[in-house]
């Protein structure tokens, strides 16, 4: 069984870099098998798909946040990241990671993958 495990500050200043890591473990990030997500999910929101990067690495991008985001791995870590530049207040979100075997990029639950992390809480504050 896959296991993802979201790591991070939990707080980061307006204008800043909120950076996270998903270690992955049960499972390769360069298995064909699935596509590896970053998803968030801000107070009183649904959910929202902020990307994915696939088995070969290459890269997908949510519409919304494409300009400020930006999604790599670490193949001997086994690890994928997430970096979000220039973060607002608005960017506060419980972010999650998430792997699947298909594509998602409009996501109503993360039941729509087959694997997820419980969570890491980001707050955007000065």
């Amino acid at each position: 069984q896959v296991q993802l495990q979201e790591s991070g500050p939990g707080l980061v200043k307006p204008s800043q870099t909120l950076s996270l890591t998903c270690t992955v473990s049960g499972g390769s990030i360069t298995s064909s098998l699935y596509y590896w997500s970053w998803i968030r999910q801000a107070p009183g929101k649904g959910l929202e798909w902020l990307g994915a990067i696939a088995y070969d690495g290459t890269t997908y991008y949510g519409p919304s946040l494409k300009s400020h985001t930006s999604i790599s791995r670490d193949t001997s870590k086994n690890q994928f990241s997430l970096q979000l530049t220039s973060v607002t207040p608005e960017d506060t979100a419980v972010y999650y990671c998430a792997c699947g075997s298909s594509l998602v990029v409009a996501t109503t639950s993360l039941y729509e993958y087959d694997y997820w992390g419980q969570g890491t809480q980001v707050t955007v504050s000065s």
